[in-house]
């Protein structure tokens, strides 16, 4: 190949790259909008172009794939890589996490209420200083899931355009019944959620404005997260709830009203019209 046809290559594939810069920003957009406002615009678009750019060159049209689509799933995949970095779950932080919820709802279960960090703590063999680390790395998870609704992997994060109407549908009525739940809980837990996951506001404002410590706002915290939870899969995969100490005991009850509470929190056609009121386009609900 002669130099002057391989400049013209060169013009061409960079001519290219520069006509799809704009896609690099929208599926940025499109991210960004189903994850937490701490995840950096930059770092995203970062990794998008250097995704297109290495997609562009790997690009062969023999294949019978269009170049625009082609590069789109490169990006995407790249921006799914980005947020894994992100991701709190390693295999050791998950262990530890399923250790310390296992042991808070056996405490909660044998004193009928829900245990102290210290109480908790001290049933783990650790510091509360470490206790609070696990949760922190569990937090990170949670605002994941509460502001995008994923199911704790990156990928449900950044979705194909091209899902088919009946995960529409099933997608907005998670998204219906998660607001239906956060709904239901008792009013304090409610705030927490809000306050912490929701409107992303410190621990010591929420502890400010409740009048407790930050301590405290840190145990309504996970007790929101377990109720929130089971309440979900109450309703979405009931053979995932987790099972009570005592099925008979007031806590147990008291979880059972939750349930049906958020059952009767809406319908149907009220939990797929949350999308809108929760200010989600369709599109990006997906």
């Amino acid at each position: 190949m002669t130099h002057a046809a391989t400049a013209t290559m060169d013009r061409a594939l960079e001519e290219q790259i520069r006509e799809h810069i704009p896609l690099v920003g929208h599926l940025v957009r499109e991210t960004l909008g189903r994850v937490p406002g701490h995840v950096s615009r930059d770092d995203l678009t970062s990794a998008g172009l250097v995704a297109l750019v290495t997609a562009a060159k790997a690009y062969d049209a023999s294949h019978g794939v269009p170049f625009t689509r082609f590069v789109a799933i490169r990006i995407k995949g790249a921006l799914v890589d980005a947020l894994r970095g992100l991701d709190w779950a390693t295999r050791s932080v998950r262990h530890r996490a399923r250790q310390v919820e296992k042991v808070r709802q056996e405490l909660t279960a044998a004193l009928g209420r829900t245990p102290t960090n210290t109480e908790l703590a001290q049933s783990l063999g650790v510091a509360v200083d470490e206790l609070d680390a696990v949760e922190d790395d569990v937090r990170r998870a949670v605002v994941l899931s509460l502001q995008g609704f994923a199911t704790g992997s990156a990928e449900d994060m950044v979705t194909e355009r091209d899902a088919g109407p009946e995960d529409l549908l099933l997608h907005r009525e998670r998204i219906g019944y998660l607001h239906n739940a956060i709904e239901a809980l008792p009013e304090r837990l409610k705030l927490v959620v809000t306050r912490y996951f929701l409107e992303e506001r410190p621990m010591a404002d929420v502890a400010a404005e409740l009048g407790v410590t930050e301590s405290r706002v840190s145990q309504l915290r996970s007790e929101a997260l377990s109720l929130l939870k089971d309440g979900l899969n109450a309703h979405l995969n009931p053979a995932a709830v987790t099972a009570p100490g005592r099925p008979d005991g007031c806590v147990a009850r008291r979880r059972t009203a939750y349930f049906a509470e958020i059952g009767n929190q809406g319908t149907l056609k009220s939990r797929l019209a949350m999308t809108t009121e929760l200010g989600m386009p369709l599109r990006q609900t997906a």
